[in-house]
């Protein structure tokens, strides 16, 4: 029973999260508030953060004993794995402005793009050569180089499958915003593992 509940609760979320990001849903709030949907970010970020609180207690307060166990020789591969999720992000990180990201560019300057970098431009340099979201890439590595119970399980499922919705939803957006210059990123960026970088460079994938 408490698993169940724990996953009513993470897709609750999760679903909640993307709902208030759609384009019909911000649009709608861009027509109804005006000069303070400059606030809206900011103001999702603080919900999203307040709201995953008593969520992340409660599964920590049902966390049972893991049947997986990065140990041995597995321990360098967990390790590895962490550092590829902190590389990515942090190379992503670099490539975004961290401002405009949170919401409070968007308060101060009045903003309105989808991209998180600061000139609202298309950027393909970096990590974005690679991988066209690589804060979502940078969460596969790092959620699953962790010991395994039931619970982590079903909320790394929910997360996994929760990604890449969320990617997708965010991939509408900007080809609205962008048109043909982001799908044309589309043709040479893979979504979240280089997949099209590994067959340029490699050959190995068809």
């Amino acid at each position: 029973m408490q698993n169940f509940i724990l996953a009513i609760i993470w897709i609750t979320y999760c679903a909640l999260h993307s709902a208030l990001i759609t384009p019909s849903f911000t649009n709608f709030l861009n027509q109804r508030f005006g000069n303070r949907y400059k606030y809206y970010r900011l103001a999702y970020n603080l919900f999203a953060i307040a709201s995953l609180i008593p969520i992340l207690w409660y599964t920590h307060a049902i966390k049972q004993t893991p049947f997986f166990i990065w140990d041995g020789y597995l321990l360098p591969i967990r390790y590895l794995l962490l550092a590829i999720g902190v590389f990515i992000f942090i190379s992503g990180a670099m490539h975004y402005d961290m401002s405009t990201f949170v919401g409070l560019r968007q308060v101060r300057e009045q903003i309105n793009h989808n991209l998180m970098n600061e000139s609202g431009k298309l950027d393909s340099t970096g990590i974005l050569g690679f991988v066209r979201h690589p804060f979502y890439t940078a969460i596969f590595p790092m959620i699953w180089a962790t010991n395994l119970d039931v619970t982590v399980l079903i909320v790394n499922i929910i997360l996994s499958v929760y990604v890449i919705i969320g990617t997708l939803l965010e991939e509408r957006k900007l080809i609205k915003e962008f048109g043909d210059e982001y799908r044309e990123y589309q043709k040479k960026v893979s979504m979240l593992f280089p997949l099209k970088w590994i067959e340029a460079k490699f050959g190995i994938i068809k």
